[in-house]
């Protein structure tokens, strides 16, 4: 019994994958970004019970992370809201390459930081 039970557990810990997320999922995301609807972005996420802060490592869109991507997109409905709902941390990374793509966003992510 004690060795079946063992069995199982070892195999369910290297049957463990980390969170990927499908490309349809990923592209509604990038498509939502590049258009700027931000009102679509919200209810897409909150549809799917996703927060930006869960899948902001996970998605890239055109090889760019969702906020470098929304200011390269001159995005900045949506560029905003991501702003909003990252850490500070993670905007700090990323304030020098977000500033040379797109003013408004830049000084919504400097805002956010102080």
């Amino acid at each position: 019994m004690w060795k079946s039970l063992f069995i199982i557990l070892v195999l369910s810990a290297f049957s463990y994958s980390p969170k990927t997320y499908s490309a349809n999922l990923s592209l509604t995301i990038c498509e939502y970004i590049a258009v700027n609807d931000k009102r679509r972005l919200r209810s897409f996420l909150k549809s799917n019970k996703l927060k930006i802060r869960k899948i902001f490592k996970g998605i890239r869109c055109n090889g760019m992370n969702l906020l470098i991507f929304a200011g390269k997109a001159k995005a900045v409905e949506t560029g905003e809201m991501i702003i909003g709902k990252l850490s500070k941390k993670i905007i700090k990374k990323n304030i020098d390459e977000l500033g040379g793509l797109s003013a408004p966003l830049a000084a919504a992510a400097k805002k956010r930081i102080e």
